[in-house]
């Protein structure tokens, strides 16, 4: 069943939104390095590059501890894995370029504290996050994974963050996305194996039966392959996370978002969650454990200090409706 439309607004609304993230100013030495991080309404935030976080922490919940698998209980650690790869705010590297900072480990040190447990935060590449979870080596996974129906096969989630996508040009190019019909011909880039792959090969196909031109899908090693090309005029655009392409754009000056839209397809917002393993047990404790932060404030804290307000969930669901298997 849908959630209210307060949250689970369509992807209509979504298109076409300002980029979230405004950037002021950019590496302060004076004060550990910070970026001033606002609102498309002009509220500024700075964000802490250091490596001292000073993470907003909160209290362990008994009841909520209580339900963790006893084998968790009696290791005592929360096992969270996420992407090594350096993708501002959500997941990268403080400025001693070694210590993992954003919005995904906030959160997860945030749940592990609700329930009693220590975290240890892992980074590996994209496709080992799955097989860690698979293997039992890693609990969950916080790194921006999307709610699908086709990975609930093998995967349980706990909701915690809306999920947008973002279409990223070179800054000046004139561009404007807001359909499949923006991007017919055009050379983008993109993840291969993410939701985001999904979404412009079916946007692809949409365009070649309109009688339109394919969309020349390009794939590359790194996020600085990618902007090269897309400096170089190799690519007209780069398809990723939402917070990420106006992050880079806001802190580089060099490129902008010049299209939004639902993780999810048309007619579901998209959903951020945290991801187990099918069936292990975890899944409600952890949805337990984000209504708790969410209730109790520290996890709009923890968005406000990224920049990443506008997308606050009301509640945390376990397995609500993701993305379709036909995602257009």
């Amino acid at each position: 069943m849908p959630a209210p439309m307060t949250r689970r607004h369509t992807a209509t609304a979504a298109l076409g939104l300002a980029a979230a993230l405004v950037l002021a100013a950019c590496g302060n030495p004076s004060d550990g390095g910070t970026v001033e991080v606002g609102s498309a309404q002009g509220a500024g935030t700075k964000i802490n590059l250091s490596p001292d976080q000073r993470r907003i922490t909160t209290g362990k919940v008994d009841s909520i501890a209580a339900g963790v698998p006893e084998e968790i209980r009696r290791r005592g650690t929360l096992e969270i894995v996420g992407s090594s790869g350096s993708s501002a705010p959500l997941t990268f590297y403080a400025n001693d370029n070694k210590t993992i900072i954003g919005v995904e480990p906030d959160l997860a040190h945030l749940v592990a504290q609700v329930l009693g447990l220590k975290p240890r935060i892992n980074t590996v590449s994209w496709e080992n996050i799955f097989v860690g979870l698979d293997s039992g080596r890693y609990d969950v996974g916080f790194s921006n994974i999307t709610d699908t129906e086709e990975r609930k096969e093998k995967y349980d989630f706990a909701s915690y963050r809306e999920d947008n996508l973002g279409f990223e040009a070179k800054k000046g190019s004139g561009l404007k996305v807001t359909g499949p019909r923006d991007v017919a011909g055009r050379t983008v880039a993109v993840g291969s194996g993410t939701n985001q792959e999904k979404l412009l090969i079916e946007w692809s196909k949409e365009a070649v039966r309109a009688g339109l031109k394919p969309v020349d899908i390009k794939y590359y090693q790194n996020d600085s392959d990618t902007y090269l090309a897309l400096q170089s005029g190799r690519i007209d655009l780069y398809l990723g996370p939402h917070p990420t392409a106006a992050y880079h754009a806001a802190s580089t000056g060099k490129t902008e978002v010049v299209g939004t839209y639902s993780g999810a397809g048309a007619t579901l917002q998209g959903l951020i969650a945290a991801t187990t393993k099918k069936d292990s047990g975890l899944v409600k404790p952890l949805a337990a454990a984000l209504n708790e932060v969410i209730r109790n404030g520290t996890y709009a804290k923890v968005l406000a200090r990224w920049g990443l307000t506008d997308e606050a969930v009301s509640r945390s669901e376990v397995n609500p409706p993701g993305l379709p298997r036909t995602n257009k």
